[in-house]
């Protein structure tokens, strides 16, 4: 297999845009899950730097730009430090509370506050409760009741883990940060889980006895608790916060529950940048179950476009391409004349030339990008094309 500097000098000959590519070297992860971008893993997001890149090539601080398929809020995000005001929907409810809580302003001074006070409580909590390694006491059957209901709950989470997640759950309406404080809960549900270490994104099935784990190469056990995610998130959370209220601008972003395919945005926008889900890929609710769980999130997953249980089938890619006409076609009746359309999408199907031009858009030009990775670690990699077109 070749190194990535012996396969990027391949590529050099090929029909890459130079800027939009990048080697680990050149970007490593540090700096593509820069500030709150890392706020929470999400599977599917598309890389800051290439937001950078088209706000500074087709926009002007002070414009508006729209994210149809806001997603975890990456291009949000990047238009409050670039100086753009900006508005992003989403279908899933996690999302929008994750971008919400991205673009959201602080007083870092309130946030360190809440958060650390939050965790002494626990710390206090599971201190009072030392001993009963059941946690089946008076104490907790307040907390663990409320699972119940909840069968995913049950079966993924050892109850050691779970009564510390629920504790932690029912301090969040008491604190200033408490949006803030639900998504280092999910972080953490997500790394607290009964499942394997190398199989965090899509699970298989509960793992309750030691393994042989594939990621560390050593028999790993189980995750029995939550606290030490809870910990090192809140830690973690606190400076992101930080880093992220030394660079913001007072530009304004607006996060909307609901569909593309039907919203009335209430204003006109100077651009458009979006990264669409790829069809019969990730199932966007999905991957983010035990966040619906815990925060009692509503689910719209009939609603999602192109998501991998709807699979890729002749149909299903008709249906795709049909719902993303609507989408860009509702933009488009949203965008100023002119208005640069900005969109990164692995085209391997061919679908967006008739996308686009059912949608009223006209298309100026396509430029491919090599992703050896996303955000995360994996280290899968393909070809994506940046389509630039025009309202």
């Amino acid at each position: 297999m070749p190194t990535q500097s012996q396969l990027y000098e391949r590529l050099k000959e090929a029909d890459l845009d130079p800027e939009l590519s990048w080697t680990e070297a050149e970007l490593p992860e540090r700096l593509r899950t820069k500030h709150v971008h890392r706020l929470h893993p999400y599977l599917g997001k598309f890389v800051p730097q290439l937001v950078e890149i088209f706000l500074r090539r087709h926009l002007e601080p002070g414009q508006w730009v729209l994210d149809p398929f806001a997603g975890s809020g990456t291009t949000l995000v990047e238009c409050s430090t670039f100086g753009a005001n900006s508005t992003g929907i989403d279908i899933s409810a996690f999302n929008v509370l994750l971008t919400r809580v991205k673009t959201a302003t602080y007083d870092p001074c309130v946030v360190e506050h809440d958060l650390l006070d939050a965790l002494a409580r626990l710390t206090r909590f599971l201190d009072a409760s030392a001993g009963q390694l059941s946690f089946d006491t008076d104490l907790v059957e307040p907390v663990t009741e409320a699972a119940t209901s909840s069968e995913f709950l049950r079966e993924w989470y050892d109850t050691r883990a779970l009564t510390e997640l629920l504790f932690y759950r029912s301090l969040l309406g008491e604190y200033q940060s408490g949006d803030l404080m639900a998504i280092v809960l999910s972080r953490a549900a997500h790394s607290a889980r009964l499942t394997t270490h190398s199989v965090l994104d899509f699970l298989k099935k509960p793992q309750t006895e030691p393994y042989l784990c594939a990621k560390h190469r050593r028999i790993c056990q189980p995750t029995r608790e939550a606290y030490r995610f809870l910990r090192r998130n809140t830690l973690d959370t606190i400076e992101r916060v930080k880093q992220y209220e030394r660079l913001r601008s007072d530009a304004q972003a607006i996060v909307l529950h609901g569909d593309g395919r039907i919203a009335d945005f209430g204003a006109t926008f100077d651009g458009l940048i979006t990264s669409p889900p790829y069809p019969g890929r990730i199932d966007y609710h999905e991957q983010h179950r035990y966040a619906y769980e815990l925060l009692g999130l509503l689910d719209r997953r009939g609603e999602e476009i192109g998501a991998a249980e709807k699979g890729k089938s002749k149909a299903a890619v008709a249906a795709y391409v049909a719902d993303m006409v609507a989408v860009f076609e509702n933009a488009r009746r949203h965008l100023r004349r002119g208005a640069p359309v900005i969109i990164v999408i692995d085209d391997s199907r061919s679908l967006y030339d008739e996308i686009l031009g059912e949608a009223g858009l006209t298309v100026d030009e396509r430029r491919r990008r090599h992703v050896n990775r996303r955000t995360g670690r994996r280290g899968d990699e393909f070809f994506e094309e940046v389509i630039l077109a025009r309202a």
